[in-house]
């Protein structure tokens, strides 16, 4: 089985990638896009030298290395895929041979968590609107889109993993719960930016508190981003 994961940033994304690679049965790729999309953007993110010599410039071959032999021929391949990276111009066919699934965050956590790190974010930074644009495209093909919101996940773990993992066709494994401190052997480059706090957990944090208060400064982005989130939420697990 291929499973792609699909979410913005900030969104519980790496924990959710070290839950699935601490699987025995499972491979993982950590953003397979990003260094296409810095190419093909130009934009001037944090360790970009780095990246852009990290990965494959080309989608198309990246694309197509999504879809072939799975790393280490383990029986599940988890891709981690960041949906701002797909920008026109990066392949979308490849994702009618995979399940896909999509994870969301509420808005408001998202922009407080990623402003931490990246000043002043746009609604095409943190994702909603590629999102629901590749939701709807998976939908036109027929498939079923899978939906999961990381506030449950918090929640409670097990239960919405079970969840996930039936809703996909996959047994539950309970390793997916923890993970060796300390981050995985296949973090991109950029995980010294992004994954301190996740580097320093062994399973997933517990549940959120009250929504962040976003400034008024990035109040736009919020009013844009919250009926996108609603509209995905309504579908979810």
């Amino acid at each position: 089985m291929k499973l792609a994961m699909w979410s913005g940033p900030r969104n519980l994304s790496t924990a959710m990638m070290y839950a699935f690679g601490n699987r025995a049965d499972c491979a993982v790729v950590d953003e397979p896009f990003y260094a296409a999309y810095l190419a093909m953007t130009g934009l001037d993110h944090p360790m970009r030298a780095e990246i852009l010599a990290s990965q494959d410039q080309d989608s198309t071959k990246v694309a197509a290395s999504l879809v072939g032999p799975t790393p280490d021929d383990k029986p599940i391949f988890y891709q981690k895929h960041m949906t701002q990276h797909m920008v026109p111009g990066v392949p979308r066919d490849w994702m009618r041979e995979v399940t896909n699934v999509f994870l969301l965050r509420h808005p408001a956590r998202v922009i407080a968590s990623y402003a931490d790190k990246r000043e002043n974010p746009t609604l095409a930074d943190i994702g909603f609107p590629q999102q629901l644009e590749l939701m709807q495209l998976v939908s036109s093909w027929g498939q079923k889109p899978v939906v999961i919101d990381s506030h449950d996940i918090r929640e409670n773990p097990c239960e919405m993993l079970e969840k996930l993992c039936d809703d996909v066709g996959l047994g539950f494994d309970d390793s997916m719960l923890s993970w060796p401190k300390g981050g995985h052997k296949d973090d991109g480059v950029w995980a010294p930016h992004w994954y301190c706090a996740v580097w320093d957990s062994t399973g997933f944090a517990g549940p959120e508190g009250p929504l962040p208060e976003v400034p008024d400064s990035l109040q736009p982005v919020l009013q844009a981003a919250l009926p996108l989130y609603e509209e995905m939420k309504a579908h979810k697990l």
